[in-house]
């Protein structure tokens, strides 16, 4: 059996705007691989109001 070699570096977080949605990249440390949401705009932005209320 092989040695497991990491796959890369882990990126930050991340959200783009692609097309008429917004992709959401989340590293997860662990897996070496990122979580993926694709999400509409509006979505987007409950999902921020969420983050930024349990934040506070």
């Amino acid at each position: 059996m092989g040695a497991l070699k990491p796959r890369g570096v882990l990126c930050p977080m991340e959200a783009t705007r692609e097309g008429r949605g917004v992709v959401i990249r989340v590293p997860l440390d662990q897996l070496r691989e990122s979580l993926v949401l694709q999400l509409t705009v509006e979505e987007a932005k409950q999902l921020g109001a969420a983050l930024r209320e349990a934040s506070d």
